[in-house]
């Protein structure tokens, strides 16, 4: 097989083969390009051209390759799914096949996702479906260009191959790219199955290769805890500042480098509701929007247990009772540059909830407000734009309190509207990948039209700049799109 790929040897395979297993994938039959990402391949030093326009490429990205050298990777792990700890998960249809390394010098891991069962596919089939490869493929993408932390998506590779989940579906392969695919999980495993002297292994392996900066320390496993409990907590206060929710915060799906990693059932807002859940599985809301830092913050207190053979118990639970603060301070920032606000004052954690309050009582859509919020003036009683006041069906008595206040804050800064204006149109997209948006798109994939992956990857890149081509990105949800559930099922 003549591929192109510029693929090293995996550097994970550098750790214990405690870690993973040897695989043989299962090829995709007669497979084709349903996405290529050539922004992507670009970011990574790579010339489209040479990834995307060799057939044997696409083989390889379709888990066909004949002969891979070295055979691929599947890594084993263990999670806390719902607060149940399980003890062997483990990649059940992800592969690393291999590193590269771009011209600046950042090595990438290449993992294709539902090429086939693995040691840890326990009773699925090892395959991905074309409808939640998609998702997955777009979401990642579109968190990149919010500006969020996340596991990339290099291609989709499709196939007629039948899968069988709630009905009948087709395989795909997304090939997926991160720095490090390593989760709490991978820790989890080491420490409950008893085998603490991997934990050192695994910790300096990360360290070396991610957290450098982290040797400078007396305790280099604490300063390195301290960094992923610092990383998670401003992903979370990120997530909630856009309105993202996951959906499956297990332990075994969060990421060891801070990264949003596992795009499942989630979902970004539509109208304003704390309680949102995304995931039907989820039935007694324990992923809920206004939950995620609080079980982002149990996810890492697990984590925490599994350090304790490298790091006093007093200094762990020091930095998790810094976590709360560390988020509020993120998630409070990230606050203020949406409201256009420039200085910090006493209350302005009463200044958003009440926002949200609002916000909650007409269920107003999340990301418009926000976008239409830019427009507001200075001026005490100024009528609001005609947006933002339809986003409410007319002004609320809460909101039209809110707003005097909010307004209020705005003379005190002396803030310019036209230049307030560009700094919250900065900061607050226009286009969200809704729910919605990504079922038309599946479905016009699943009849071979694959144009909508590519016009909604092409107007989520920047989200925040206003183009006429993507006018219906930033249209209200359809009523049929109210409430959108997602399942697990991939």
């Amino acid at each position: 097989m003549l591929h192109t790929l510029p693929l090293h040897i995996q550097a994970f395979s550098e750790l214990p083969e405690a870690f993973y297993s040897r695989v043989r994938t299962e090829p995709l039959g007669e497979p084709y390009w349903v996405a290529q990402n050539h922004v992507l391949a670009e970011e990574m030093g790579l010339r489209p051209s040479e990834i995307f326009d060799n057939a044997d490429n696409l083989l390889y990205l379709a888990g066909s390759a004949k002969q891979y050298d070295p055979a691929p990777i599947a890594s084993v792990y263990s999670g806390h799914q719902f607060g149940v700890y399980v003890r062997q998960l483990g990649d059940g249809r992800a592969v690393l096949i291999g590193d590269s390394v771009g011209s600046d010098g950042l090595r990438w891991e290449w993992q294709l996702k539902g090429a086939g069962k693995t040691p840890y596919s326990r009773f699925a089939d090892g395959r991905a479906v074309l409808r939640s490869s998609i998702r997955e493929y777009l979401c990642s993408e579109a968190m990149h260009g919010l500006g969020i932390p996340t596991t990339r998506a290099l291609a989709i590779t499709g196939s007629n191959d039948a899968v069988y989940r709630e009905e009948a579906e087709t395989a795909a392969v997304v090939t997926r790219i991160a720095p490090s695919f390593i989760r709490f999980g991978h820790f989890e495993y080491m420490y409950h199955t008893g085998q603490h002297h991997n934990l050192p292994v695994l910790a300096d392996f990360l360290i070396d290769r991610h957290f450098p900066e982290c040797r400078e320390a007396e305790n280099p496993y604490l300063a390195f805890f301290q960094t992923v409990s610092r990383r998670t907590a401003e992903l979370v206060a990120a997530w909630q500042s856009v309105g993202f929710c996951h959906g499956v915060l297990n332990t075994d799906n969060m990421s060891a480098l801070g990264l949003t990693i596992d795009y499942g059932p989630f979902g970004f807002l539509d109208a304003y509701d704390r309680r949102h859940v995304c995931n039907h599985s989820d039935t007694g809301g324990r992923y809920a929007y206004n939950e995620q830092p609080y079980v982002v913050h149990w996810n890492l207190s697990r984590f925490a247990s599994c350090l304790l053979p490298l790091v006093s118990q007093d200094d762990l639970v020091a930095e998790l009772e810094r976590f709360p603060d560390i988020f509020q301070t993120a998630y409070l920032q990230k606050m203020r540059a949406k409201l256009g606000l420039q200085t910090q004052e006493k209350g302005d954690d009463e200044l958003v909830a009440d926002m949200f309050t609002a916000l909650q009582s007409r269920k107003v859509d999340f990301t418009l407000f926000f976008r239409y919020l830019s427009e507001v003036g200075n001026v005490h009683g100024e009528p609001l734009p005609e947006k933002l006041s339809a986003l409410f069906h007319g002004p609320t008595e809460a909101f039209t309190a809110w707003i005097g206040r909010y307004r209020g804050r705005l003379r005190a800064e002396n803030s310019r509207p036209a230049e307030r204006a560009e700094r919250m149109n900065a900061v607050n997209p226009l286009y969200v990948l809704r729910n919605y948006l990504l079922e038309q798109a599946i479905q016009l994939a699943k009849s071979g039209d694959f144009r909508e992956i590519e016009r909604l990857h092409r107007g989520m890149q920047n989200p925040f700049v206003e183009r006429k081509e993507f006018a219906d990105f930033a249209e209200l949800p359809p009523q049929w799109a109210e409430g959108i559930c997602v399942s697990c099922s991939s």
